[in-house]
């Protein structure tokens, strides 16, 4: 039997919420020392509940929650202000981090540092018209903690350093090799590109382009391949 737990004050941000039974939520958190929670609301669907205009995702929040299962039950929730409300395309980008710490994070795994580089993102998110270097960083992180290293400065055969001036190839848990027909389905990048997104520099056209592609190459390999529901939609608004 799981241990019951109490936890009061836990900085945190709603990710993803859905009905339960009649007027309750399940609600999907991502807390700073204690990663993704499920959580359930009682009685947040209620119209005079205190939760039901506070739990909105991309908002800081303070979380007390107990329990011991894998679901543990929602106690307080407040909402620190500061944070403007998403929309248009900055809500578009929210919804595409959310999703991806719901594919990717495991419940009750903890990582402060993903916390903090996501919560830096949200914030900058409102007003704002440079996203792509915002989910670039962001995607790094995410790769970084867990687990699946994105090795940028070293060629795979570890022989030499990454040269600006050189075309590689970049293949999965090996990292970039010398340009070779051979690693067909392999993404091309120049090493300048690899050695900007290791200093966390977005500013060039070619590196956000080619940096875009690596990272969506990397992500879709580590998700099996399953398409994300935020790319679609954002497809779909560009259509219209």
């Amino acid at each position: 039997m799981a241990q019951k737990q109490r936890v009061d004050q836990q900085p945190g941000f709603i990710l993803h919420t859905h009905p339960y039974r009649e007027t309750s939520l399940i609600v999907e958190a991502f807390s700073r020392d204690h990663g993704r929670i499920g959580l359930v609301a009682k009685g947040a669907r209620r119209p005079m509940s205190a939760l039901r205009g506070v739990l909105l995702a991309y908002q800081p929040l303070l979380i007390d929650w107990s329990g011991g299962g894998e679901v543990k039950t929602l106690v307080r929730a407040e909402w620190q202000g500061g944070q403007p409300m998403l929309t248009g395309k900055a809500l578009m980008c929210g919804y595409y981090l959310n999703e991806l710490l719901m594919r990717f994070l495991p419940r009750e795994d903890p990582h402060p540092e993903l916390y903090e580089c996501y919560a830096q993102v949200i914030a900058a998110l409102p007003g704002g018209r440079h996203f792509e270097p915002l989910l670039r960083r962001f995607e790094l992180t995410l790769l970084e903690q867990m687990g699946y290293g994105v090795p940028l400065t070293e060629r795979a055969d570890k022989t030499e350093a990454v040269q600006a001036d050189v075309n590689y190839r970049y293949i999965i848990e090996r990292g970039p090799v010398v340009d070779n027909d051979d690693e067909i389905g392999a993404p091309q990048v120049m090493g300048q590109t690899l050695i900007d997104m290791a200093e966390g520099r977005f500013e060039s056209a070619n590196t956000l382009l080619q940096s875009k592609q690596l990272l969506r190459h990397l992500i879709s390999h580590h998700l099996g391949g399953q398409p994300l529901q935020s790319r679609r939609m954002f497809k779909e608004l560009q259509s219209l």
